[in-house]
């Protein structure tokens, strides 16, 4: 493996970010996961299966 050839493994890849100086190396910020919405039904999904009992 030569660092200007492209990795063909994960292990190659995993090696080449080694070689990266830890100047380079940018701190990622730690952030809250988004809110999730409430998950729900409208009547256009509930109409797709409203009849599903009759179908099976």
């Amino acid at each position: 493996m030569t660092v200007a050839a492209e990795p063909e493994t994960l292990g190659e890849l995993i090696a080449d970010c080694a070689l990266i100086p830890q100047s380079l190396r940018a701190e990622a910020p730690v952030l809250p996961p988004p809110a999730v919405r409430p998950w729900t039904v409208d009547e256009a999904c509930h109409a797709q299966v409203a009849d599903l009992d009759e179908y099976v």
